[in-house]
């Protein structure tokens, strides 16, 4: 049971072909790196990885950009042989959001910008770094696809918006355009719950603050799947037979996203919440506009059960975008669907991305 959450959302599925020499992690660094709050970083990292081999046309790459706290391992449900995405036909590069302790983060930027002091980092900031990786570094110009699940989701939208034809399609599952204000009010409840302890000291800790940690831990945990699914007990499904609730409760109340970094958490909370296609620049807080804007075809995958991005959310958005399908994940598994936490998922997402992807789509 430990650490739960990560095996049910980043477990790897095969051994996977990497491009020759490379160990899978790569970085990329940008000098004098200014968000768009006008900070600049000295040095702003991206950590990355890569599956399979850029062809000589340099056009058959797919970008999968993370979600909260996940490493570029976080898509190996989509990838290998019998799955949508097979690395003897595509280019695969996973980014890292920065925050997530492994880009450039509170807990391992020096000060001025270490810990608390760190910039809030945009998802048009990601984006943006991103496009420079793959333009500067890797010298790709074009896209066939963007996959991104929950904050991944989000770097999706926001691609479709601020690089209009960069990519010739994009698929979104489990993460909408915008934060709406009710997910706000989750993640400030969130963060409330971890910035109590008083070992937090306002983020100049010397020891992690981990009632803090605990406690931020069981209030997501509550949002992470959906009330049928804790009714109907299927966290049994990946428990070992005798498991009790309690001990279920207790082991994400102690390993939740285990050994993270208090700032780097907050960090990432304060990117997803602030997030809204409708305030770029050339949009002037018009989500619907920047949404209709939006000219390549999506696949909106919500999961029917999701408390983080509702699938109204994503029903709301979907009226706006001109060449969407708007596809539910028929699930009970809420936000954790959309990265196939369970083998139906897997199955139904699979099957529906390799068809969008394909031109096959009924």
């Amino acid at each position: 049971m430990k650490r739960l959450f990560f095996l049910l959302l980043l477990r790897a599925s095969s051994i996977l072909a990497q491009v020759p020499g490379s160990d899978g992690r790569n970085e990329f660094v940008i000098d004098n790196f200014q968000n768009e709050n006008g900070v600049t970083l000295p040095k702003a990292r991206i950590v990355y990885g890569t599956y399979g081999h850029l062809n000589k046309a340099r056009d058959n790459a797919i970008l999968l950009p993370s979600h909260y706290m996940a490493t570029y391992h976080g898509y190996e449900w989509l990838i290998g042989p019998g799955k949508a995405l097979d690395t003897t036909q595509y280019f695969l590069v996973a980014t890292e959001l920065f925050g997530n302790g492994r880009s450039s983060s509170p807990s391992n930027t020096p000060e001025p910008y270490h810990g608390p002091r760190f910039p809030i980092m945009t998802i048009r900031d990601n984006v943006n770094a991103v496009h420079r990786l793959l333009t500067d570094q890797l010298k790709i110009s074009h896209l066939r696809a963007i996959i991104g699940f929950s904050m991944g989701a989000q770097q999706a939208f926001q691609w479709a918006v601020s690089y209009p034809r960069f990519a010739d399609r994009i698929v979104a599952t489990a993460g909408t355009a915008k934060n709406y204000p009710h997910g706000v009010v989750r993640l400030e409840g969130q963060r409330a719950a971890l910035t109590a302890d008083a070992a937090f000291m306002n983020g100049d800790y010397t020891t992690p603050p981990t009632k803090g940690l605990q406690a931020f831990a069981v209030v997501w945990t509550g949002w992470l799947f959906s009330q049928e699914w804790w009714r109907r007990e299927l966290w049994r499904e990946r428990a070992k037979p005798g498991t009790t609730f309690e001990q279920v409760l207790t082991n994400y109340r102690t390993h939740f996203i285990e050994g993270a970094d208090a700032n780097d958490l907050i960090l990432q909370m304060q990117t997803w919440e602030k997030h809204d296609v409708g305030t770029t620049a050339e949009f002037k807080g018009n989500t619907e506009a920047a949404l209709r804007s939006i000219q390549v075809p999506i696949l909106y995958m919500p999961s029917e059960t999701d408390l983080y991005f509702p699938i109204g959310d994503a029903r709301y958005e979907a009226t706006f975008i001109p060449h969407v399908s708007l596809t539910p994940i028929p699930s009970l598994w809420g936000h954790t669907a959309g990265a196939a936490s369970n083998p139906a998922d897997a199955l139904f997402l699979n099957e529906h991305i390799r068809s969008f992807l394909t031109g096959t789509e009924k």
